[in-house]
């Protein structure tokens, strides 16, 4: 079949009037603008003109970046004219890790993310559980022990508050689950439970569950959870969307299942979509996914279809990332593998064979050697061509394996909030010396590899300014790092963008038609209160998404 190269990223340059992307040519008369930003700092990862100070868009395109003067010659009565009174504009923010629908699920359930002490989370469980009815099921939650140092939840502190619902509440990091005993007897999960492959059953001492599941054993549980409705996931969509544009987000990479690819075309059909989606399916469906897009190809520029992502291992927060030394803190410990090294191998090569996409999700350094060795062994048996390869996460990097990013042009596809999260607590669990290469975006740009940055929304909110802030300063949340986490590994504000912009479009295949401000790519624009390449960097956090276009459509305006 052919491979999906020959549907990503590729569309006409359409014909009408524009500024010469890096002259100071004039405007021959052309269509007019539909809008226009003018008195504006403009930067528009285009390398032929870096900076401008004004834009005009046609229909769902650029038609033009050049001076307030050549923009406003394209203007007429019918224009809607934007004064950006000297604020930033930036392409639309592309969040090259997201749960979308789970991100949207999550906002309408507990909220646990930030509950200080396990009086406050078994507070807000009560609370939550009053306003729904008996029977219903408490999920997401999205808790961090380490909120309150560390102790793992147990189903005893809650089910005194929850008698007449089931709970299965996991962890921000989506690696491990809490159960109340509610949930378990739905799920017929007893003591006589056996260990699974790829997981933990977390016991006490008398060998009784605690409610605590992680990585694959969390299935024992979470397939007793009932699907959530059509109206529910629509609902969910519906709030992700809006969630994300107000954070300047315009396109996300969605790692998820078969069943989201319904919500998302159902919004897609009615002209829902507010947001751009490339949707990724698990790796071990790659013949279905082939089929697939063969039958029906892989979609447009709202919707596109084509990539499948895996897992080699869990997450330090869980202590299931895989590791070549134990774990500092638990000396018996080096993490586990959730798929076979066979698995990985025959699954990326035979998706490779077909052309499609392929990212997998390793966090520890013996995880991320297993997959580039995966990578390298694929690459060297199939075909010479252009696989974009990823990594999703890349946090704990072994020093030799920078340089095989750059050379096998592996994408590590990174989410620089968690460094400033995880940072509050890392060097207890893996020491200060493999500290030193955790989230190494400036080892990674320095070895030549391309930067894609996102979020892992619900892990962490999806929040671009706060990544670039976190990229730039690498302060943790706690501020007892005001020079940086491992400060060495700090880039450039410049760097952080173009991670979040061109980096993450690149990571798509879809360089062509977004991730930069050029005539003819999708108008997809956000305006920013503040040049954050002009600041302090510790005041980037503080910059506000203004206005988020998409399409050539205004999604969010903030009142001025």
């Amino acid at each position: 079949m052919r491979t999906l190269r020959a549907f990503f990223g590729i569309f006409n340059m359409f014909a009408a009037a524009f500024v010469c992307g890096g002259c100071a040519g004039a405007v021959t008369r052309g269509p007019a603008a539909t809008l226009a930003i003018t008195n504006a700092r403009v930067w528009t990862a285009d390398d032929a003109r870096p900076w401008a100070s004004a834009i005009a868009i046609g229909g769902d395109r650029i038609l033009a970046v050049g001076s307030d003067a050549q923009i406003t010659a394209l203007v007429n009565a019918g224009t809607r004219v934007i004064d950006a009174r000297g604020q930033m504009v930036v392409p639309g923010f592309i969040d090259s890790h997201v749960h979308f629908l789970d991100g949207g699920r999550g906002l309408a359930s507990v909220q646990l993310r930030d509950a200080a002490t396990p009086a406050e989370f078994i507070a807000r469980i009560k609370a939550f559980a009053a306003t729904v009815p008996a029977g219903t099921w408490i999920t997401e939650g999205n808790w961090d022990h380490e909120q309150w140092g560390g102790e793992l939840p147990r189903r005893a502190w809650i089910d005194s508050v929850t008698p007449d619902n089931p709970v299965w509440i996991n962890r921000l990091d989506g690696h491990m689950s809490l159960a109340n005993t509610a949930a378990l007897a739905a799920a017929g999960v007893t003591r006589a439970v056996a260990a699974i492959e790829g997981g933990t059953i977390v016991r006490d001492a008398s060998g009784e569950l605690t409610g605590m599941f992680k990585d694959n054993a969390a299935s024992l549980v979470g397939r007793a959870v009932p699907p959530p409705t059509d109206v529910m996931n629509d609902r969910a969509l519906d709030a992700a969307m809006t969630h994300v544009a107000e954070q300047g987000v315009t396109s996300v990479h969605h790692m998820g299942g078969w069943d989201d690819l319904a919500v998302f075309r159902r919004a897609l059909a009615r002209g829902g979509l507010r947001t751009r989606i490339y949707a990724a399916v698990p790796l071990s469906s790659w013949a279905r996914l082939r089929d697939t897009v063969a039958a029906a190809g892989a979609g447009d520029d709202w919707l596109r279809i084509g990539a499948l992502k895996g897992y080699v291992d869990g997450s330090l927060g869980s202590h299931t990332a895989a590791f070549f030394e134990p774990f500092t803190d638990a000396p018996n410990d080096r993490g586990l593998l959730v798929n076979t090294p066979e698995n990985l191998y025959a699954w990326t090569k035979g998706a490779d064979d077909a052309g499609l996409h392929v990212m997998v999700h390793a966090i520890g350094d013996r995880a991320i050697r297993l997959q580039l060795d995966v990578f390298e062994r694929v690459a060297r048996e199939n075909d010479a061509r252009d696989r974009r390869f990823r990594i999703e996460h890349a946090q704990h990097i072994a020093p030799p394996d920078f340089t095989r990013f750059a050379q096998l042009k592996v994408i590590p596809s990174m989410q620089p909030y968690h460094a400033i999260d995880d940072g509050r607590w890392a060097d207890k669990v893996i020491g200060a010396e493999r500290a030193r290469t955790t989230y190494a975006f400036r080892s990674l740009l320095d070895a030549g590899a391309k930067l894609a940055f996102g979020s892992d929304w619900y892990v962490a909110p999806p929040t671009p300014l706060e990544g670039i802030y976190a990229a730039v300063t690498r302060r943790t949340l706690d501020e007892q790092n005001p020079d940086g986490w491992v400060p060495e590994q700090k880039i450039t504000v410049e760097q952080a963008l173009r991670a979040y912009t061109t980096g993450s479009a690149y990571a798509e295949f879809a360089e062509r038609s977004k991730g930069s401000l050029s005539p003819g790519k999708l108008a997809d624009i956000v305006m920013v209160d503040r040049d954050i390449t002009r600041i302090a960097p510790e005041d980037i956090r503080k910059a506000r998404v203004m206005l988020t276009i998409v399409g050539g459509r205004v999604v969010f305006e903030r009142d001025r």
